[in-house]
């Protein structure tokens, strides 16, 4: 499996408890030692999700060098809540959340599956802490303009996974370690955001 130089794979780990109906979800598979990598992308501006340059290439190579996904787990910049939720719709709509941009990118509609019972299964998974299913949210621009230009079919089932505000750190890396058991069975997981990522606190003074 090729991978890109700025992949970073999080820790693995046992998770504990039942795989019930994920294992009937991929039943076609078989768990091996080889897992889907895990990516953490700076997807920046929104224009990435439609503009063709360097960060959008790179994507797109993502795409096409990595082996092709049974599906994929974003957890994204931009949906932060209290408490920790997993996105569980058939059809997860396409969110528009900023301002200021052409038309051209609010138009964009990215219509890739969601997967209840993977959503099901990521709420089994963690153990560490009770997993709200969400029926409202979708897909924001920290998941589709990354995904959409990896897989432009929109033939991959897609959810995300929020970020709990009130928590430090160390309470999500705990989550990560038990999401590990999805790696291998073909979900690639992704992180999207920057390190730095709210520019409304920035003071554009100084």
């Amino acid at each position: 499996m090729q991978r890109k130089t700025f992949i970073t794979t999080i820790a693995g780990g046992i998770v504990m408890g039942s795989l019930g109906a994920f294992n009937r979800f991929t039943s076609d598979l078989s768990e091996t030692d080889e897992k889907m990598p895990t990516l953490f992308i700076g997807h920046g501006s929104p224009m990435n999700g439609i503009e063709n340059n360097s960060f959008s290439k790179q994507w797109q190579e993502l795409g096409t060098s990595l082996e092709t996904p049974k599906a994929v787990l974003v957890i994204s910049a931009h949906w932060l809540t209290n408490g920790t939720q997993v996105t569980a719709m058939e059809n997860p709509k396409t969110i528009h959340d900023f301002g200021g941009f052409p038309q051209e990118l609010f138009d964009v509609q990215y219509p890739a599956p969601g997967d209840i019972n993977l959503a099901t299964e990521t709420k089994n998974l963690i153990q560490t802490t009770n997993v709200g299913l969400d029926h409202d949210w979708g897909l924001d621009h920290g998941a589709w303009t990354v995904v959409r230009h990896m897989y432009p079919k929109a033939n991959i089932p897609v959810i995300q996974l929020s970020i709990d505000y009130s928590k430090p750190a160390s309470y999500h890396y705990a989550l990560a370690k038990e999401l590990a058991a999805l790696r291998k069975k073909g979900v690639l997981i992704i992180g999207s955001g920057n390190m730095v990522h709210n520019l409304r606190m920035i003071d554009w003074k100084i």
